[in-house]
């Protein structure tokens, strides 16, 4: 294939060759007129005699014979533990006594699924989900976050005191100068629309089904003022999305829930609670619970309008819904 500096493409070689074939130019004389050596314009008009027109077009630079290639028998060996264990190419190459570069030549060679595209367990590519407009779907889930006391967690303080403070909040139930308990958890509950990634979340107090209910009912409002309507809910098996007052905060909303023990249908709202406690629950060493609280709705707002998306080629989930408010800001 020719680079895009070369001199010639298929039609310059074609006018090339003519001009010495068919019309008696010097080959001098033609490799100064197309700026190419005289070597290259006798290469040309070679093919030209020999091929015709055909003989313009790019050819294959794989070599006719590889000596060095990785034997068959080999190649077959390696398939079998990709197929069997669903190894990578450095453990399949430590096993045996390959170099990984050499696996991995071979498996891309015989179109293999990428390890990320697989599901482990089974070695069934995964079927992805994906959603053609805004609305079309939406991933509803809820995740457990542990309160930090005043003066830091066991991420600050280190795991001997963290765990002596673990033990005295069991025994005491003390409460911190906020009023706030020193232990127990808040309740991250998250909609996230499968076709622009946009997020609505909030700390809650619990998981019962009056909360997951009224939740949705906020989240919906909030995806109708960002311009569109949800279409159709996804969410798990728990107990608060399968009561009745979930199920009348839906209304007209199509209820679709995952099979069980299989989060990964779930898996951009479970992607999406371990970006933020990467990035915000985890990110830094917060003194009080009530400093990472405040901290979450300026996290949230930079991952939906400013905070590059990797399944959306680099840009925010803003940048997939029409005239989204807050965007700039």
């Amino acid at each position: 294939m020719s680079h895009r500096n070369a001199p010639l493409s298929e039609t310059g070689r074609l006018r090339l060759a003519r001009c010495i074939v068919e019309d008696g130019w010097p080959l001098r004389r033609a490799a100064e007129r197309f700026q190419v050596s005289v070597s290259t314009a006798a290469r040309w008009a070679g093919r030209y005699r020999e091929l015709g027109d055909a003989g313009m077009a790019d050819r294959s630079s794989r070599p006719h014979h590889s000596p060095k290639r990785t034997p068959t028998r080999t190649e077959r060996r390696i398939i079998k533990v990709r197929v069997i264990r669903r190894w990578g190419p450095a453990r399949i190459g430590y096993l045996l006594r390959l170099h990984p570069s050499t696996v991995h030549r071979v498996l891309t060679r015989y179109g293999l699924a990428k390890l990320r595209w697989l599901d482990r367990p089974t070695g069934r590519v995964i079927r992805r989900m994906e959603s053609a407009a805004c609305g079309d779907l939406v991933h509803v889930d809820v995740k457990k976050l542990g309160k930090i006391p005043d003066g830091g967690g066991w991420r600050m303080l280190g795991k001997p005191i963290g765990g002596r403070n673990r033990q005295a909040d069991k025994s005491s139930g003390q409460t911190s100068k906020y009023g706030n308990p020193v232990r127990g958890y808040h309740f991250l509950h998250t909609a996230i629309d499968a076709h622009s990634r946009l997020a609505y979340s909030e700390l809650l107090a619990d998981e019962r089904k009056e909360t997951a209910a009224a939740f949705w009912l906020r989240a919906n409002a909030w995806f109708n003022h960002c311009g569109f309507t949800v279409r159709k809910v996804l969410t798990d098996n728990g107990s608060c999305y399968r009561s009745h007052k979930f199920r009348d905060a839906l209304g007209d909303i199509e209820h679709r829930r995952t099979r069980p023990y299989r989060p990964q249908t779930n898996g951009k709202v479970e992607r999406f609670h371990r970006t933020l406690a990467d990035e915000w629950a985890y990110a830094r060493l917060y003194t009080s619970d009530t400093d990472r609280c405040a901290e979450y709705p300026r996290w949230l707002h930079n991952y939906n309008h400013h905070r590059g998306h990797t399944a959306l080629k680099g840009q925010p989930p803003a940048s997939r819904v029409p005239n989204l408010s807050g965007q700039y800001n």
